[in-house]
């Protein structure tokens, strides 16, 4: 028994190794940001950004859309109240959101007066103010109606590296990749403890270079999010997926709806 252990443990890590090669890792990267506490700019951008992936818009609207922000100089949030309304509309237009222009520009308008009102703008000052975990991921989605607990977890996600209160569960697509790659399994789950404790210790098990949990775990949702939920045959990870022998997709959605970026 011990060795057949060790066997599945060497296959585990080695799953883990493939999988961050094969998937792109943070999102915030994608972006040209980097998340580290001397950058606090950045750190305001990947909140916009996640704003901006919380809709139910394709990830390559939201690069667009960011960059448009970027472009007319909208990187702050008293920028982005000073442009007002109908400016933020046009800004949401040209990168692609006609169908959520309205209703975003008002909410990006909420969140940013509440951000400026009750912290200074600052969101490193929001995070010390938070008591904990639990306490940090209600005063982000006080911050605005249009703040979801989805929202909150693309956004704290990224940041367990810079922030000690930013411990966000896993995604459901995370999940979803993790337990078709039988990274997770009835065994841990009965050891105790969550999914996104069991992954860090098999993440921290192995010896990485240039990477992070973080990384891993995007490419888990990146998985989930584009081959995991929708079946595709050409899945880069399909040699280790425990349903490889199932009927797969040919290209259509699941049914239920889900926002594009989760």
């Amino acid at each position: 028994m011990p060795r057949v252990t060790e066997q599945r443990s060497v296959r585990r890590h080695e799953v883990v190794a493939v999988l961050t090669e094969r998937m792109p890792g943070r999102f915030s990267a994608e972006l040209g940001l980097t998340l580290e506490p001397n950058r606090p700019n950045d750190l305001f951008l990947w909140f916009l950004a996640a704003l901006l992936y919380g809709t139910r818009i394709s990830g390559t609207i939201v690069a667009h859309t960011h960059s448009e922000f970027a472009r007319r100089g909208l990187v702050t949030p008293e920028k982005i109240l000073k442009a007002g309304w109908d400016k933020l509309v046009v800004v949401l237009d040209a990168g692609g959101y006609a169908r959520y222009d309205f209703k975003t520009a008002t909410k990006l308008l909420e969140v940013m007066r509440h951000l400026v009102d009750r912290y200074h703008g600052d969101l490193n000052q929001l995070h010390h103010a938070a008591k904990d975990a639990r306490d940090l991921e209600s005063r982000l989605t006080a911050l605005g109606k249009g703040i979801g607990e989805v929202t909150v977890q693309i956004f704290l996600r990224e940041l367990r590296d810079l922030w000690p209160k930013a411990r966000p569960e896993l995604s459901h697509l995370a999940v979803l990749a993790a337990k078709d790659l039988r990274l997770l399994s009835a065994a841990s789950a009965r050891r105790g403890g969550s999914p996104v404790e069991a992954l860090m210790e098999l993440w921290n098990e192995g010896e990485r270079k240039d990477k992070t949990f973080i990384d891993f775990e995007a490419a888990l949702v990146r998985l989930g999010r584009d081959y995991c939920r929708r079946r595709w045959q050409a899945c880069p990870m399909r040699e280790y997926c425990r349903r490889r022998g199932a009927p797969t997709a040919t290209g259509q959605r699941t049914k239920a709806r889900v926002k594009e970026h989760e």
